[in-house]
């Protein structure tokens, strides 16, 4: 089963949605620059072995990638582990970081497409 079926199962995981805050920030950026932010989220917040308040790192509004980590469960190591079977407590490699800004990047257009649809 797809990585995005499983999430729409999860009540939690598919209450997450861009508002229009989000949607005016990546228009004003670009999507370049969000996948710029994705990647130094992920490689600063959740790569490293043990991270800095793990579980706690990623902030549940503020900007577009942290509400895509929250509905992806890109999250924290705990998050990562359950739902994309990266072990906790190894630090993440490039291509596993680049799997999960991939997984967040294909969230924020997704949710992009949904928007286009009802605007």
């Amino acid at each position: 089963m797809d990585i995005f079926d499983r999430l729409a199962k999860s009540k939690f995981r598919s209450r997450f949605k861009l508002r229009a805050k989000e949607f005016a920030y990546i228009e004003e950026k670009g999507l370049d620059k969000i996948q710029s932010h994705a990647r130094d989220f992920i490689r600063d917040r959740v790569a490293p072995a043990e991270p800095k308040n793990d579980g706690k790192q990623t902030p549940m509004r503020g900007h577009p990638v942290f509400i895509a980590q929250h509905a992806t469960a890109t999250c924290c190591r705990g998050c990562i582990e359950k739902w994309h079977r990266f072990p906790k407590g190894v630090e993440l490699t490039q291509q596993q970081q680049d799997y999960l800004v991939s997984i967040i990047m294909e969230w924020i257009r997704r949710q992009i497409s949904q928007n286009s649809k009802v605007s």
